[in-house]
């Protein structure tokens, strides 16, 4: 029996490598500005067309290669970086395995120019599916410019499963971001198609935060500083009042590089457990410090990965900085009013003691959150005045008011004596209400969502917008990856109610909001809509239409603890028994129960 294996060529081997390495563009604009800052450049220029597809650009102003290096560093594990395994556990560059060149070099055309610091000449290659087309003498300027042409012109498979060009752009932005932001003595420019996206300075940590995501999130950071035997770490955290649901920035760097980290993303999460609302997330960058010998980073190709040797330990810091930053800061303010040798003045309380629905406390109220306080929510005013009214024409004295019992303490026979319909609302979260068949138990605010979606889906499709003018529009600053994401949008806004006009620097005025959406926050409302769809991605017009309509749908639809008046609650249910989908909400959660007439009757035998 003859020998079946056999060594691959270097070119089969490269593009193999690349698949792991190089994903897409954003991959390749990764691994080339993080070689420009292994190579100690001072200024990084990225310029890309077509989202990577035609060109991907980099430029910068570092050490430069001689022509031997030049043609060396697009050869498989050939590095400069380490020399041998012991280096692997002492690393303090970017890259390291050797394989970033090689792999893009062999999916796409790439041309080298370079010239070391103090050369007379530089040298210029050009390589097309890791073969070398030339190379020769070039009167360059001292640095590197890589020039990658047609990624994946040879794999024609990867190149159709390209996403679209703004899929695309927002995840370079989003790579471009983790190197600038660790990075911020060096100076950083992105173009796309010979528009400036980005320009950052040399500055600060905290201004290079503010210069990628906007001015607005300065008075939100507070400073995260903690210095340890086992790590170091600083950065900044969000304020509580500023957390979010949807699109919160969460940064972890180790040692200057990016990493994700579910485990240390809990530590800080459980530190904002007791301050914020189930479900919203605070923004946050933090550098970790580490000695290198206790990391590994040799995980996977994108070195996003990383073991900590004293993970437990670092856990355990993290968290107990990220509290004791909160506690400075005033985080769970305290207001202790001094009370002593003050005169009792009695407040006249013209609608009574018993507040009407409206005024009901919100049970989601937060005491460490004044922005969501009762005080904020809406107010009957026409009952308030009817009620003072009435105590004014038949005045009666306050003592013989009572506070009534909790609806738990309330006997069987009184708990529901104030419903006049067939339905009624149990713990201010279900409608419940009669069937032929026996009772039907709904979600309020998962019905509500249903009905809006259905009603906003359908204004997209017929394009038939109903918007409310805003008397004093807002400006709402997005962050680059945020407004590269809106001119393909723009068109489903307008249909869904948003009046937008661009004011330029990734900055947008809302003139006008969808009907019937009150109280909403307009800066929240918008990039809330746009963090789901960057997160969702973008397919085509139905399926962004309908991440669209959900997400404006669960942004406005009432909450749980929202108590309704008998007409709120028929008007549920009767727009909700109207449509066909009603049993669940757009994302497959059960909007209603039946309890028949015979589980009623087996539960009293």
């Amino acid at each position: 029996m003859s020998d079946v294996i056999h060594l691959l060529p270097d070119h089969i081997a490269n593009q193999i490598a690349a698949g792991e390495v190089i994903q897409s563009a954003a991959s390749v604009v990764k691994e080339l500005t993080e070689n420009a800052v292994d190579a100690g450049a001072q200024r990084i220029i990225v310029h890309v067309k077509d989202a990577g597809r035609t060109l991907i650009q980099v430029v910068d102003d570092g050490k430069g290669m001689s022509e031997t290096d030049a043609r060396m560093a697009f050869e498989r594990h050939a590095t400069s970086k380490i020399i041998d395994a012991k280096d692997l556990f002492n690393l303090h560059t970017m890259g390291f395995r050797g394989e970033a060149l090689a792999s893009i070099a062999a999916v796409a055309q790439v041309e080298l120019r370079t010239r070391l610091r103090g050369a007379e000449l530089g040298t210029k290659l050009s390589i097309s599916g890791s073969a070398l087309d030339f190379i020769e003498p070039d009167a360059g300027a001292e640095g590197s410019v890589f020039s990658i042409k047609n990624l994946f012109y040879n794999v024609p498979a990867r190149r159709r499963f390209l996403k679209s060009v703004e899929t695309e752009l927002r995840n370079i932005i989003r790579e471009f971001e983790r190197v600038a932001l660790v990075n911020p003595h060096i100076a950083f420019i992105l173009k796309h198609n010979d528009t400036e996206i980005m320009n950052l300075p040399v500055s600060g940590l905290r201004q290079r935060i503010i210069n990628v995501f906007g001015k607005k999130l300065n008075q939100k950071l507070l400073t995260l500083e903690v210095a340890h035997a086992i790590v170091d770490i600083e950065g900044f955290i969000g304020h509580t009042d500023a957390v979010k649901r949807k699109g919160s920035l969460n940064f972890f760097f180790a040692n200057g590089r990016f990493m994700r980290n579910p485990y240390f993303h809990k530590a800080v999460m459980q530190a904002y457990e007791p301050l914020v609302p189930s479900g919203e997330t605070p923004d946050y960058f933090i550098f970790l410090t580490v000695d290198p010998s206790t990391v590994d980073i040799n995980i996977h190709p994108t070195k996003t990965e990383i073991k900590f040797e004293h993970e437990r330990s670092v856990w355990q810091i993290l968290a107990s900085a990220v509290r004791e930053t909160l506690g400075k800061a005033n985080a769970v303010p305290s207001i202790d009013f001094d009370t002593e040798k003050t005169l009792d003045i009695p407040v006249y309380n013209p609608a009574g003691i018993v507040a009407p629905p409206q005024l009901q406390v919100d049970r989601r109220y937060n005491p460490f959150r004044p922005a969501s306080h009762p005080a904020c929510s809406e107010r009957d005013w026409h009952t308030l005045y009817k009620g003072f009214e009435q105590d004014r024409g038949d005045p009666q004295d306050d003592s013989d008011r009572q506070l009534p019992p909790a609806d738990e303490d309330l006997p069987g026979e009184t708990l529901f004596s104030h419903v006049a319909s067939s339905c009624f609302q149990y713990r201010n979260r279900y409608i419940i209400t009669p069937l032929k068949s026996g009772l039907v138990i709904i979600d309020q605010r998962r019905a509500h969502i249903r009905i809006l979606y259905e009603q906003y889906r359908t204004n997209m499709m017929r394009k038939q917008s109903v918007s409310q003018k805003i008397l004093f529009p807002e400006i709402v600053e997005l962050t680059p990856s945020e407004a590269a994401l809106m001119p393909v949008i723009a068109d489903e806004l307008q249909w869904l109610g948003f009046e937008l006009s661009p004011m330029g620097n990734h900055c947008y005025s809302v003139n006008g909001l969808p009907a019937g959406v009150k109280e909403c926050n307009p800066t929240r409302l918008l990039k809330e809509i746009v963090g789901n769809i960057m997160e969702h991605g973008i397919a085509e017009n139905d399926r962004m239409r309908e991440t669209l309509a959900l997400s404006l749908a669960k942004t406005v639809a009432i909450g749980h603890a929202k108590t309704l008046t008998i007409e709120e609650m028929e008007s549920i249910v009767a727009a909700l028994f109207s449509l066909q989908a009603n049993n669940l909400t757009p994302d497959g959660k059960t909007i209603m129960t039946i309890l028949t007439d015979d589980e009623l009757a087996k539960r009293f035998r």
